[in-house]
């Protein structure tokens, strides 16, 4: 599913509902808004207010019942989720971007305090390729910046799970986050676009 109405991405802005969208996406599994409420730290209520507002973009889309009916199961309208504002100046994506830097950087921090503690518990330390961050610069055309997306989000796809349920032995949580963003110096020779519009 890919998300290109300025209104949807606002709604977006929110770090419960990119916890909602990141749970329900990446699992492919129904949730409850207590379930959902728990990981975000919202009250069961609040989180059914998060869950309609993300249902009238088509976000989210309400499951099948399982076990106690009593609570609304909800699940993600789709099997994958992008947001791409077409690159507007203000774009309300920005908020959004912040908001997923922040959740990387909550990540970061509590996979940093677990393995402190498994440190000064003696415990056998992970090998360091188990976190990985890379930055690369590139000079790319439009199609190229078109066929690395396709080729990377293909890739990607390819180690999603075809059944949620049955998460191989050994498996762990592994939380990813890829961008592509245009750099503001300019290619060498050339002059800034603004430069240009002046002359």
């Amino acid at each position: 599913m890919e998300i290109t109405d300025p209104k949807a991405i606002r709604a977006l802005a929110h770090g419960a509902r990119l916890e909602v969208i990141s749970e329900l996406y990446s699992t492919q599994l129904s949730r409850t808004a207590t379930e959902l409420a728990a990981q975000t730290g919202l009250t069961p209520s609040a989180m059914s207010y998060h869950l309609r507002a993300l249902r009238k973009w088509g976000i989210v889309e309400p499951a099948a019942p399982s076990g106690d009916a009593r609570e609304r199961r909800w699940k993600a309208a789709g099997t994958d989720f992008t947001i791409n504002s077409g690159g507007g100046v203000a774009s309300p994506e920005l908020a959004v971007l912040d908001l997923e830097i922040e959740a990387f950087r909550r990540r970061v921090s509590a996979y940093a305090a677990v393995r402190d503690r498994r440190l000064k518990n003696g415990e056998v330390a992970e090998a360091a390729s188990v976190v990985v961050l890379s930055s690369t610069l590139l000079y790319l055309t439009p199609a190229q910046r078109t066929e690395l997306r396709e080729r990377i989000f293909a890739l990607l796809k390819e180690y999603e799970l075809e059944d949620p349920t049955q998460v191989p032995e050994g498996a762990e949580r592994i939380a990813t986050l890829w961008s592509m963003i245009p750099d503001d110096r300019p290619v060498r020779g050339r002059p800034r676009l603004s430069a240009a519009v002046a002359r």
